[in-house]
């Protein structure tokens, strides 16, 4: 479904990804780990094309691009197939949740308002929000306002869904309800490609973890194997720090 190869940026004389190579299959549920400044968040926004990589290949839905020099025209063919859900929400303060979910419909797909609405209620059904259409971003918590922000990727029904760390802004007690929409969503056979930090999610949601380190994929693999056998030294110390992993040596 999405294969990307030789993946490279810079920001100036930083090389952040020097080389990456990535399969996320229909239906996977894949999970990048790795410690701060690894390239994670890059990686994924470079995907997206959020940022532009330097160099690289993807091939998407059968059709090749070139990262580096990939058109407009085909970023937006593209976008239509995809969905990002940010860290940190991204939504309109001024508009309620249904609002926020209509708006990409209404205004970049030009949908007609009485379907986009109708889309946007059974979206905001599915992650709990029902309830909360009328509610403006100031009157929901952040696990609810990431709910919303699920809802919108949702809502324009992508073959693929990106997160970049959904539960890092969030208190530890609103994470379980945002990771608890993730799992419902895996469970339907949503693709997503999910850069986090929640191990308990990589380990039994997941049915692929890639960890990576300094610009590159240091292992990836099926999640269980991931965890119980990870191959690489380097690996096994991360997931002794994270996970008070106790594997083999």
């Amino acid at each position: 479904m999405l294969k990307v190869t030789n993946v490279r940026k810079s920001f100036g004389d930083l090389e952040i990804l020097k080389g990456v190579d990535l399969d996320v299959n229909q239906g996977d549920v894949a999970a990048i780990l790795g410690p701060s400044g690894s390239g994670k968040t890059t990686l994924l926004r470079c995907v997206n094309f959020l940022e532009q990589a330097d160099q690289g290949t993807m091939v998407f839905d059968g059709e090749s691009f070139e990262m580096g020099r990939v058109s407009r025209k085909d970023i937006a063919r593209i976008r239509k197939k995809t969905a990002f859900v940010f860290q940190g929400y991204n939504l309109f303060l001024n508009k309620t949740a249904l609002q926020n979910v209509t708006e990409g419909l209404i205004v970049a797909r030009k949908m007609p308002k009485d379907q986009a609405l109708e889309i946007a209620r059974r979206a905001l059904d599915k992650v709990g929000m029902g309830d909360r259409t009328d509610h403006y971003p100031s009157q929901l918590s952040g696990g609810q306002q990431q709910r919303v922000a699920i809802a919108r990727a949702l809502a324009t029904e992508p073959e693929i869904i990106f997160f970049d760390e959904p539960t890092s802004a969030l208190d530890p007690e609103l994470i379980g309800e945002v990771l608890a929409v993730m799992r419902r969503l895996a469970e339907e056979g949503m693709t997503m490609l999910v850069v986090t930090h929640e191990m308990n999610f990589a380990r039994t949601v997941s049915n692929k973890v890639i960890f990576m380190e300094h610009g590159l994929i240091v292992e990836q693999g099926d999640s269980r194997e991931f965890f119980a056998n990870p191959r690489e030294e380097r690996t096994r110390a991360f997931l002794r720090t994270v996970s008070g992993y106790a594997g083999r040596e």
